[in-house]
């Protein structure tokens, strides 16, 4: 098979225990024969374990990186590691397992750099969460479980089998409610989930629309997996969505029962002075809410208005800027549109 130049890559992210190798295992199993695949593993300690537990195949090249978080302290580390796994191994595919500890944005961040832009074609971010977290109130309240969350585009709910059904459900229905919404969330037995999911296209702008569940329809049946094990795909854009370019969002409105929704996305590259952004969502008037997901230069933030009530907060998505708003009333789009352009400092 031919040597490609921009490598497909996803992440395999989830907090501690949560079952990130046994999910790559069970990739592994599906991996064509014909293809070189790498996998860098990165482990807390100072001794590695993970990356022994993983399978052993033929054209699989298995590199770890152990005493520290690959996002943070051993960030050089991950830069001259994925440099040398590129140009020694030119996999056809890389799989990066950060710790369960680790806050994946950095990741991303050395991923979708001046670094690797050329090298790497980032894929499905995929978030491994195990429903029992739900009643480990500590667990919910750490920013690294929320960074992980937040900044997938699948949510793998695995252990179905060793959590009871309410549980599971209460954690897929907080995860389709998430915002930025994700594009699929599945229950599944031992990691296992279809390989075609790491090729899924990012976060399209289809995903902006409220999320809907037809739990009778055939579409939201139960599918089996060839080994017996059960997984329920929720949503999966089933067609191309257009980009937004730099300074140039892109639009999306709709209406119902006298509710109506206005959302924008904007390129990851547009970043906006946030003091002055701020101070125009909080006078927007006529609001139900307003969600924003923003690229501030240093950092991500979001920015949750509930009526007159507006939260600021750190936020590990990535991926793009965007803004919602929901109103009870007829908005003019086109002036709100222009308002949040002129917030922005720099585009590429």
């Amino acid at each position: 098979m031919q040597r490609i130049t921009k490598v497909p890559t996803n992440i395999i992210t989830g907090f501690l225990g949560s079952g990130k190798t046994t999910a790559i295992n069970q990739l592994i199993k599906q991996k064509p024969k014909d293809e070189v695949w790498a996998i860098l593993v990165n482990e807390f300690g100072q001794i590695g374990i993970d990356s022994a537990l993983m399978a052993n195949e033929d054209n699989l090249h298995i590199k770890e990186l152990a005493g520290g978080c690959v996002c943070c302290t051993l960030g050089p580390s991950l830069t001259i590691t994925l440099a040398m796994l590129l140009r020694r191994v030119k996999p056809h595919r890389l799989i990066i397992e950060p710790t369960g500890l680790g806050h994946p944005a950095g990741i991303v961040d050395v991923l979708t750099g001046v670094s690797f832009e050329e090298a790497i074609d980032l894929r499905s971010i995929i978030c491994v969460l195990d429903p029992a977290v739900l009643e480990h109130p500590g667990i919910l309240a750490n920013p690294i479980f929320t960074d992980q969350l937040n900044l997938a585009d699948i949510v793998l709910i695995n252990r179905c089998d060793l959590s009871p059904a309410s549980l599971c459900q209460e954690a897929q229905h907080a995860c389709e409610n998430l915002f930025p919404p994700k594009e699929s969330v599945l229950r599944t037995l031992f990691g296992v989930f279809p390989l075609s999911l790491l090729d899924n296209p990012r976060q399209s702008f289809e995903s902006m629309e409220p999320y809907t569940r037809h739990a009778d329809t055939q579409n939201d049946a139960v599918h089996h997996a060839s080994n017996g094990q059960q997984t329920s795909l929720a949503f999966s854009p089933q067609h191309a969505e257009p980009k937004p370019m730099p300074g140039k969002p892109i639009r999306k409105s709709h209406a119902h029962d006298g509710i109506q929704t206005y959302g924008w996305i904007f390129d990851a590259k547009d970043k906006f002075e946030f003091d002055s952004l701020k101070a125009e969502l909080d006078q927007m008037t006529d609001l139900m809410r307003l969600k924003a997901a923003i690229n501030i230069g240093h950092t991500w933030v979001s920015y949750n208005r509930v009526f007159q009530d507006a939260s600021v907060l750190p936020l590990a998505w990535r991926k793009d800027s965007r803004f919602e708003i929901i109103s009870n009333t007829t908005l003019d789009a086109d002036e709100i549109e222009q308002s949040l352009i002129k917030h922005i400092t720099s585009t590429p």
